[in-house]
């Protein structure tokens, strides 16, 4: 969804606004609706997708940020080695995601692009408590107990790790794990990341296009124009959810992170056709039923934490 969605910290007054709602609840539809783009540019190579992805949202971001005044942020961090060091980490990881899920939804790999989404909240917890000594309580453990069965269910039927899954589920995990020690804003984050990987896409897009492989105005005008279109289609999403998030509560941002997930699961299945029967049938159901355990946690433990 990033491609992709972390969790951030709830509201210092813990209280959700209808502003933070209608941002947080457009960027997950933008996000639900971005297989149908992607499939558009399924004949072009992921790579060359995903450096075009990065090009066009650095002007949408550097305009943002300029607006919102926040410049200085960014020369803050361009003098400081360590911030830039991490940043550029992030980057990768992002990048890495990015590229996972535009192959994915490009070889008819969809359905496995939303277990990985729907997987990731449980992955994020784990997380937590492997690298930063959080105690899982029962509720949590149930969950991600269900969601490692489904799992292995998949891995027995197929023969092999859904790698699809794993790969956006780890990746964007270690993506949120990571961004959170920054010290910078999320859309000044952004920028800084696009910014970073700018110079490695612009070459890239520089040996494909000289080497007349490139899509970008060698191709129809309908390549270009979907090339372009992949900077709104980046960093719009993820613009409008970091102004929604800031607004909203920690548990109301934990149930609306599974609409993405869902309309990508939707999408695959109704629209791409991809086959869903066999181990997926008893999978997803398990992974449906894990997420419904660790929302309820969520819930009653902000409930528990309001009064």
């Amino acid at each position: 969804m990033s491609d992709a969605q972390s969790i951030p910290p709830a509201r210092p007054d813990n209280e959700d606004s209808l502003g933070g709602f209608l941002y947080a609840l457009g960027a997950y539809v933008m996000w639900g609706f971005l297989p149908l783009y992607m499939k558009m540019v399924a004949h072009i190579p992921p790579a060359e997708v995903v450096a075009h992805r990065v090009i066009w949202s650095l002007p949408i971001a550097a305009g943002i940020i300029w607006a919102l005044g926040r410049t200085a942020d960014i020369r803050a961090v361009l003098r400081a080695p360590r911030m830039l060091g991490m940043a550029a980490v992030t980057a990768m990881l992002v990048s890495v995601n990015w590229g996972i899920y535009v192959w994915a939804i490009g070889t008819g790999h969809a359905l496995e692009a939303a277990l990985g989404y729907y997987i990731n909240p449980l992955f994020s917890v784990a997380l937590g408590a492997a690298l930063l000594g959080e105690r899982l309580n029962r509720v949590q453990l149930l969950a991600i107990a269900i969601a490692a069965f489904a799992v292995a269910l998949l891995t027995w039927e197929t023969g092999s790790l859904p790698l699809v899954a794993l790969g956006l589920t780890i990746s964007w995990g270690a993506y949120a794990y990571l961004k959170k020690s920054l010290p910078i804003g999320p859309n000044q984050g952004f920028f800084l990341e696009v910014l970073l990987l700018s110079p490695l896409a612009l070459a890239y897009i520089i040996w494909v296009q000289s080497g007349g492989q490139g899509h970008f105005l060698d191709g129809t005008v309908r390549d270009t124009a979907l090339l372009l279109g992949c900077g709104v289609v980046t960093a719009v999403p993820l613009m409008v959810y970091a102004n929604g998030a800031k607004r909203l509560r920690l548990s109301t941002i934990g149930i609306m992170q599974y609409i993405a997930p869902t309309m990508i699961f939707l999408t695959a299945v109704l629209i791409f056709k991809e086959p869903f029967g066999g181990a997926r049938l008893v999978a997803f159901p398990l992974i449906w039923l894990a997420l419904v355990i660790y929302t309820w946690g969520l819930f009653t433990q902000a409930r528990a934490k309001a009064n």
